[in-house]
C-alpha cells in the first residue's frame, strides 16, 4: 500500500474501531506524525530561541498551537488504527488500553509496544475481526 492511500485511510476511518489494518496503514501515518511533529517543534524552537524578539514569539506560539491542534486531530484515528492493527493479528483492541495504562507507569514500555504492534504480521486469512486487509488467503495461494 502506498503512502497516500494509507494516510487517506487513516483519516477516512477516523472512528472505525472494527476490522483490520495492515502494517503499511499503521506505519505511513506514523511517519507522517514524526515529520509533522518534528517540523512544528523545530519551528517553535527556531522562532523562540534563535530569533528571541517579540514578533517571533508570536510565530513560536502559532507553531505550538498548530502542534496542539494536530495532536487533537490525530488522537482518535491513532487509537483506531492501533486497535485495527491488533485485530489484524487476532488480538482484542482492549490490549491497547493496557498498553496506554502501562505507558503511564512505564513510559518506554508503551513505545516498545507500539513498535511491536506495527511489526507483527497479520493472520493470512480471515480471523474473528474480518478478512485479511491485504487480500491474502490460503485459497488464493493454491
Amino acid at each position: 500500500m502506498e503512502a497516500g492511500k494509507a494516510i487517506g485511510l487513516f483519516f477516512t476511518r477516523y472512528f472505525d474501531f472494527e476490522g483490520r489494518s495492515c502494517r503499511a496503514e499503521y506505519w505511513w501515518p506514523a511517519l507522517m506524525h514524526a515529520i509533522v511533529i518534528t517540523v512544528l517543534i523545530v519551528g517553535a524552537f527556531v522562532t523562540a530561541v534563535i530569533f528571541p524578539d517579540q514578533p517571533s514569539a508570536v510565530f513560536s506560539a502559532i507553531f505550538l498551537v498548530l502542534l496542539g491542534l494536530y495532536a487533537l486531530a490525530t488522537f482518535i484515528p491513532g487509537i483506531s488504527v492501533a486497535v485495527r492493527r491488533l485485530h489484524d493479528f487476532d488480538q482484542t483492541g482492549w490490549w491497547y488500553l493496557g498498553i496506554f495504562i502501562a505507558g503511564l507507569i512505564f513510559g518506554p514500555l508503551a513505545a516498545i509496544a507500539q513498535i511491536v504492534i506495527g511489526c507483527i504480521e497479520g493472520t493470512n486469512d480471515a480471523n474473528r475481526f474480518g478478512r485479511d486487509p491485504l487480500g491474502n488467503s490460503l485459497v488464493s495461494v493454491f
